[in-house]
C-alpha cells in the first residue's frame, strides 16, 4: 500500500478517481510502486515490455524515437503532475507505438502495475475515456513535434526550446548541454553548436560548460 502523500497525489492526478468502486481503488492503490531514477538513466526502450502508467512526482521524463541512423527525436517531455498511457499502450487495443523514455532530471515516478490498471480500464468506462484521452493529447503532441522537426527551421527550435526552458525552471541560466539540446530539438550537436555561436554573437545568449544564459529574449522571440 502508498503512503498517504502518494495517494493524495494519485487521487488528484486520476480524474477519475471519484468514479471508481472501492474495489478498483484498492487494486489501483496496492499495485503502485516509487521509482527514482537518475539523470540520464534509460527507463524504457522500445524493445522492452509494457512498463507501466507513469505519473511523474518530480523531476522530468523525455520521450523520444530513434531514427534508423541513431538520431534522437524528441516527441516530448514529462514534468510534475502529468500521466503517460503510451507507456503502457498495450493496454490500448491495436496499438503499436514504440518509444524510448529517459531522465532529463533526477525523477520520482509513481508506476502503476499494466494488469491491475488494465483490469481497471476494461471494468470502468470513466477509467478508459482517461486513457484515451491521455493517449490522444500524447499523440497530439507527437505530431506537433514531428511538424516542428519537418518543417521548421533549426533556429526557430533552438529559440523556443530556449526560451521554454527558461520559463519552466523561472530564470535565465540554464543547465545544459549541446548534446542534450540537440536530443530535444531533434537536430545534431555540431548543428547545435554553429546556431548557438550565432546567437552569441548577436547578443542574445552567453554560454559556459553546461550552461547557457539567455541575455535579450526578445531578441530570441524574433525568431519565433
Amino acid at each position: 500500500m502508498i503512503n498517504l502523500e502518494n495517494q493524495k497525489l494519485v487521487e488528484k492526478h486520476l480524474t477519475f478517481w471519484n468514479k471508481l468502486e472501492d474495489k478498483q481503488k484498492n487494486i489501483l492503490l496496492n499495485n503502485i510502486a516509487e521509482k527514482n531514477f537518475i539523470k540520464g538513466d534509460s527507463i524504457h526502450s522500445a524493445d522492452e515490455e509494457c512498463l507501466g502508467v507513469l505519473l511523474i512526482k518530480s523531476g522530468v521524463l523525455r520521450v523520444f524515437i530513434l531514427s534508423e541512423d541513431g538520431r534522437e527525436v524528441t516527441l516530448y517531455r514529462l514534468y510534475p503532475g502529468n500521466t503517460c498511457i503510451l507507456s503502457a499502450s498495450c493496454i490500448l487495443n491495436s496499438m503499436s507505438f514504440e518509444v524510448h523514455i529517459s531522465a532529463d532530471e533526477d525523477t520520482q515516478v509513481l508506476l502503476i502495475n499494466i494488469a491491475a490498471f488494465g483490469k481497471v480500464t476494461k471494468e470502468n468506462v470513466y477509467a478508459e475515456n482517461f486513457s484515451l484521452r491521455n493517449a490522444m493529447e500524447r499523440f497530439s503532441e507527437v505530431m506537433y513535434a514531428v511538424e516542428e522537426v519537418l518543417f521548421s527551421s533549426i533556429e526557430k527550435r533552438l529559440a523556443n526550446f530556449l526560451l521554454e526552458e527558461s520559463d519552466r525552471i523561472g530564470e535565465n541560466k540554464i543547465k545544459v548541454t549541446h548534446d542534450q539540446i540537440a536530443k530535444n530539438i531533434g537536430s545534431a550537436r555540431e548543428v547545435v553548436t554553429r546556431m548557438l555561436k550565432v546567437f552569441h554573437e548577436e547578443g542574445l545568449i552567453e554560454q559556459g560548460r553546461g550552461r547557457i544564459k539567455i541575455l535579450n529574449e526578445k531578441g530570441l522571440e524574433k525568431y519565433l
